[in-house]
């Protein structure tokens, strides 16, 4: 397996490579980081000021991957899906694409002083869930497991990065 981080828009090279660095220490994999795609306006509702996360998704699918790769989508943008505020993140489980918006995930979000510790934590974790459900894992009921659900950025920060022992088995 391949793991390829896809920028959406500007995302910082620094975080960029932060989070390459930490996706290969979970997986045990290689991760490459792959030119920014800027095709987001197709995406934008205007009405909610937010972006589709699944129509970010449906511009990564359309890129060329490999067999065995796992491609994510990091954007700074806000994400939203049907009849939710706000996502973190969505997987396409079929295609082996996610996306994840760093935007709620920065302290400053919430008028607070930045923690760039915090916010790459967070975005470890929601990058590894994601890529959890693209082997077909479903929400875990451990707290502590990356496959937890995320209801509240306090639920993220509560779990761990890596998966439960029931978890773990099935990353293959």
């Amino acid at each position: 397996m391949k793991i390829v981080l896809k920028p959406l828009g500007d995302v910082a090279d620094e975080v960029a490579d932060e989070l390459k660095e930490k996706v290969r220490l979970v997986f045990n994999c290689p991760v490459e980081i792959k030119p920014e795609l800027n095709q987001l306006a197709d995406a934008y509702d205007s009405q909610r000021g937010q972006y589709l996360a699944s129509k970010l998704i449906s511009s990564l699918i359309a890129l060329e991957m490999g067999r065995d790769e796992r491609v994510v989508g990091i954007t700074e943008v806000d994400l939203y899906a049907p009849g939710l505020n706000f996502v973190f993140g969505e997987a396409d489980i079929i295609h082996k694409v996610v996306i994840i918006s760093l935007c709620r995930l920065r302290q400053e979000y919430y008028g607070l002083p930045p923690d760039k510790k915090l916010f790459i934590q967070r975005a470890t974790k929601e990058i590894v869930h994601e890529i959890g459900h693209t082997f077909d894992l479903e929400h875990c009921p451990d707290q502590k497991c990356v496959m937890h659900f995320s209801n509240c950025l306090a639920d993220t920060d509560w779990k761990e990065a890596s998966f439960c022992s029931k978890c773990r088995p099935k990353i293959i």
